[in-house]
């Protein structure tokens, strides 16, 4: 079972990565501030999914 938290926690994460670099694209070509923002927000609950699976991964490791 934590085996396939693990997987999804780096498919999470590497979605974290990439809507990181969009943001970072985003603000250097001098875009919208409402899409940087909107980014950002979803940056931040990816990486909240990544958190809460990788916790996951660890309590049924543990097991």
């Amino acid at each position: 079972m934590s085996t396939v938290f693990n997987i999804f926690a780096i498919i999470v994460m590497f979605a974290v990565v990439v809507v990181l670099l969009r943001g970072l694209v985003n603000m250097m070509r001098g875009g919208s501030g409402n899409t940087s923002n909107k980014l950002m927000q979803m940056r931040v609950l990816l990486q909240f999914i990544a958190l809460v699976l990788i916790l996951l991964a660890l309590y049924f490791h543990g097991r």
